[in-house]
């Protein structure tokens, strides 16, 4: 067994970084099991109302499928010393994420069209759920997106290569939990 006073620093610093992401993903997975939990009890009420899912919500989970496929080619590119292509597809990831966003706002749009509204006269408490949980992924996708900016921008200047890409590491991490986390998230909605 390894006497981990015999780690270098830098193994220290990646391994504790990486840990407080894992904290962080870990409570916000509380806080989604939360919501997710009130949504299931809440079902039975009475005055639950059955709402179809806009198709911008659809859509808009190829779009972040693909912004993640992205942000892995970026960082298969920093591992191969190509950092055009890394800051070519940040770029792209950062596009995509914020066509996502564009979609998911569509989506409340058809949800008020519908006569689904989040709170006041007219809304129910299966809406005002939709609109909750959505809005509560959308406030960690705009964070992902300050997370894009970035390491974009640390990408142009080079800052990344094949041996240090800690800091791109962490952004990707978090772009890809809450890409997965929009995907349970759907199909929780359609099984629930």
């Amino acid at each position: 067994m390894t006497d981990y006073t015999e780690v270098p620093h830098e193994v220290k610093l990646t391994r504790s970084k990486k840990q407080m992401m894992y904290f962080a993903i870990a409570s916000m997975v509380m806080m989604f099991a939360g919501l997710t939990s009130g949504y299931l009890v809440s079902r039975p009420r009475k005055d639950w109302v059955e709402i179809e899912l806009p198709q911008e919500f659809y859509y808009s989970t190829g779009i972040i499928i693909l912004s993640s496929i992205a942000l892995w080619l970026a960082k298969r590119s920093i591992k191969a010393g190509n950092n055009k292509g890394a800051v070519i597809l940040t770029v792209a990831t950062f596009v995509l994420g914020s066509v996502f966003v564009y979609m998911q706002f569509a989506g409340f749009e058809t949800l008020y069209n519908l006569k689904h509204y989040f709170t006041g006269r007219g809304s129910s408490v299966s809406a005002s759920f939709i609109y909750i949980i959505v809005f509560a992924h959308l406030v960690h996708i705009v964070a992902g997106l300050i997370s894009l900016m970035v390491i974009t921008f640390n990408a142009i200047k080079g800052k990344y290569n094949s041996q240090n890409y800690l800091g791109f590491e962490l952004g990707a991490i978090f772009w890809h939990f809450v890409d997965i986390l929009w995907v349970l998230l759907l199909v929780f909605f359609l099984l629930a």
